[in-house]
């Protein structure tokens, strides 16, 4: 599959070397808004790369390294090292994440009972049913999709809204009046776009645990592909 790739327009205070907010498309908000879809198990295994602070990947590796002796019958390590994540329905945000599997194939499965009315229903075939006791849950349903007319209609945010991301990741609609907010001397911003991918996805998932300025950590210091423009004021004021 081909690596997503996501632009933002940043707005730069050159003089204190920090973002003050970012242009973003329903995309990047799409994307910044999963995060809270990811169990901790995938956080970590992501992380694990990026010299993750705290504990918790002393305690991932300490499962890893278990042996399979002390795990109790039925259960599987990979489900706590792997964990798969929740597909919301129709909240497709964009891949910049790797290796990150869904656990929702859109498929689920009901009892074959004698009654019509049982209530049980499972993602997972052969599920065994709790009124009967005695079978599993093997008939096929397909769940639908809400009506979209467009791909543009999925994710979590409206995507005819041009919306301002702030240094420390506050998300709101874009205007005039919040644009200007924050932009003390025009003559030292500097606009710059940027591109993200996978690379990028991983440092902003970083940052949004240990940081109040995630887009100036991840934009400004570290190494980036875009387009930097110095804007004049009356440009800066046509901008916003």
């Amino acid at each position: 599959m081909a690596e997503t790739k996501v632009t933002l327009k940043l707005l730069i205070d050159t003089r204190r070397n920090r973002v003050l907010f970012a242009e973003a498309d329903k995309k990047f908000v799409d994307f910044l808004f999963s995060i809270f879809t990811l169990p901790i198990g995938t956080v970590t295994k992501l992380l694990q790369k990026q010299n993750m602070p705290g504990s918790l990947y002393s305690l991932y590796k300490s499962i890893e390294n278990l042996s399979d002796t002390y795990i109790q019958p039925g259960q599987d390590k990979d489900f706590l090292l792997n964990p798969k994540v929740a597909n919301i329905s129709g909240a497709k945000a964009p891949l910049l994440l790797p290796s990150v599997e869904h656990s929702y194939s859109g498929k689920i499965y009901k009892c074959t009972c004698s009654w019509n009315n049982c209530p049980y229903v499972s993602n997972v075939r052969r599920a065994i049913c709790p009124s009967s006791r005695k079978k599993s849950l093997t008939w096929e349903l397909r769940f639908v999709d809400p009506p979209s007319s467009s791909n543009e209609e999925a994710g979590f945010v409206n995507g005819l809204v041009t919306y301002m991301v702030m240094d420390d990741l506050v998300v709101k609609p874009l205007s005039a009046i919040s644009g200007i907010t924050g932009i003390k001397d025009v003559e030292a911003v500097e606009e710059k776009v940027v591109d993200l991918g996978l690379d990028e996805g991983v440092k902003l998932l970083k940052a949004s645990l240990q940081s109040k300025t995630v887009l100036t950590d991840v934009f400004l210091r570290a190494e980036t592909t875009g387009t930097g423009l110095c804007l004049s004021p009356s440009s800066i004021v046509n901008y916003l």
